[in-house]
């Protein structure tokens, strides 16, 4: 039980420190929409990027984020196809001189990657390990 409780305040900590950067306006970029409802359901606010549902090129779609700040956060899918997609965007990101911040999909690909394939998975995955451990609600 002592694991899935510590599991359960690791992607909590991870997810405060997210929901800092993207309070201070730093963009996300996921791929779609039940991607965004997902993570604002979480408590998150900010400017959320679904791709998938844009029907752009990365490289439109990369100018336009770039006229909002020097750093993006890519928080794709924890599948094959989601880490290719956060490959692309972090190239075509870098190639226009801003940051692509994959910290955050690392590290929640770490953690959750066996249990949830996707981002909109993660509110179902913290409802069931506070359910299990017993846990009040997610520190945030």
């Amino acid at each position: 039980m002592g694991s899935l409780r510590d599991l359960l305040e690791e992607i909590s900590s991870v997810l405060a420190k997210l929901s800092e950067e993207v309070a201070s306006g730093v963009p996300v970029v996921v791929e779609g929409k039940s991607d965004v409802e997902a993570l604002r359901s979480l408590g998150l606010e900010g400017q959320f990027i679904a791709v998938k549902s844009r029907r752009e090129a990365i490289s439109d779609m990369a100018l336009e984020v770039a006229e909002v700040g020097r750093e993006v956060i890519i928080l794709t899918d924890f599948d094959d196809a989601g880490r290719e997609l956060a490959h692309r965007w972090a190239v075509e990101l870098e190639s226009l001189g801003l940051k692509a911040n994959l910290t955050y999909w690392r590290h929640l690909k770490g953690l959750v990657g066996s249990f949830a394939k996707d981002i909109e998975g993660l509110p179902s995955l913290i409802e069931t390990l506070m359910r299990k451990t017993g846990s009040g609600s997610v520190k945030r």
